[in-house]
């Protein structure tokens, strides 16, 4: 079995994103819950990345979501994120709040609507240009709600040509990432319902199309480390919305419900290469923090992430290999709990303090006094939220 020491330089080369609307107020679809401290504006938002990553190391891009994050000068917004020690990343885009898409963006049969939905992508590769991120991530909501309300071969037809007209905007060093999610809020069917319909969508646009995986867009009982494992087979996986559900996409703390899982989804990510920088993969969280602090919420999430990847490390891939082959059906399951069951949080504390990192990034954020100066600087204003 590995020692710490043996995966040390591989946890060194972890990164995770930061999605920007995390460190606003969220909540169920019943209610929004405020948060003294929130962040007014995008600017805010990014020093509160900053502190994560400063806490952490593991964080050093915030994702983007546009229009809640437009701002007259991106490349001004570029500088200001590097002042503070971060970049940023994914540019997210949002065809799903305006009255217009009632009946659908890339998809809709009005081609005027459809247009409009193509001009906002427009809009995200030109804030990518500013920003220089390479990402373009796109989820949508369009579907329908009853049998025969709309034609759904007909929907995939135009939004094959909408992605098509996307991608041909985008730059050389430029990426498009199509999300999927099986259900809500179209209830009879959704147009990117699974991962083989969008897998089938950029895999017919080219080597700069790939998928976005939502560890929360899955029916129960759905095995998303196989996904993984297909995606990254077939060099078509693109990026990870790291959250955590009990039912269904309830963006919780990534591992939080279930750590098993985690674990044997980043087994999936060692074993096909999705921690080598020339596979490309873009880890990221996305979650909203309902109840819990903010920032807090982002610390745990990217801790979590950062553990059950050291676990999946220390499998010990030769022995595995053996019981495989030789039909050890036990045998091969032990090698693999041995991992999983392994506590590498003293390690990790060591690890980070070696980097001059805080062993307890946590206890280091409550000591840091960072939320109470935040309580009493940002008071006015409007908070942000899911649509600001």
């Amino acid at each position: 079995m590995p020692t710490f020491n043996d995966i040390s330089e591989q946890l060194a080369a972890q990164e995770i994103e930061l999605p920007s609307w995390a460190f606003g107020n969220s909540g169920t679809r019943f209610k929004v819950f405020s948060t003294p401290g929130t962040p007014r504006t995008v600017e805010e938002k990014i020093q509160d990345a900053a502190m994560v990553h400063r806490l952490t190391g593991l964080a050093p891009r915030v994702s983007l979501h546009i229009p809640w994050d437009r701002v007259d000068d991106f490349s001004k917004l570029r500088d200001f994120a590097e002042e503070h020690g971060v970049g940023l990343g994914t540019i997210n885009s949002n065809t799903f709040q305006d009255e217009d898409y009632k009946f659908g963006s890339l998809t809709h049969a009005d081609d005027k609507v459809r247009q409009q939905a193509i001009d906002h992508h427009l809009e995200c590769i030109e804030v990518m240009h500013q920003t220089g991120s390479q990402d373009l991530k796109i989820w949508l909501a369009d579907g329908t709600n009853y049998a025969g309300q709309q034609d759904m071969r007909g929907r995939q037809d135009r939004l094959a040509d909408s992605l098509s007209k996307i991608y041909e905007n985008l730059g050389d060093d430029q990426r498009m990432v199509l999300e999927y999610k099986f259900f809500e809020p179209a209830f009879y069917h959704t147009d990117v319902p699974d991962w083989g319909t969008s897998y089938a969508q950029v895999a017919a646009l080219g080597d700069k199309a790939k998928v976005c995986l939502d560890t929360g867009h899955h029916a129960p009982g759905t095995n998303i480390e196989f996904i993984v494992m297909q995606l990254l087979r077939l060099s078509k996986l693109g990026s990870f919305d790291f959250n955590s559900r009990n039912y269904a996409d309830d963006d919780l703390i990534v591992g939080a419900a279930d750590p098993f899982q985690l674990f044997r989804i980043l087994v999936e990510v060692i074993r096909g290469g999705g921690l080598e920088a020339d596979t490309g993969v873009t880890f990221m969280l996305d979650q909203c923090h309902n109840i819990e602090e903010k920032i807090p919420g982002q610390i745990r999430s990217v801790l979590n992430v950062q553990e059950m990847t050291a676990r999946a490390l220390l499998i010990d891939r030769d022995a595995l290999e053996k019981a495989q082959i030789a039909g050890d059906v036990l045998g091969a399951n032990d090698i693999l709990m041995d991992a999983f069951y392994t506590d590498v949080r003293a390690d990790l504390a060591a690890w980070r303090e070696s980097r001059n990192l805080p062993a307890d990034p946590m206890a280091a954020f409550h000591d840091s006094g960072y939320a109470e100066r935040i309580s009493n600087e940002r008071v006015g204003g409007t908070q942000a939220s899911w649509a600001s």
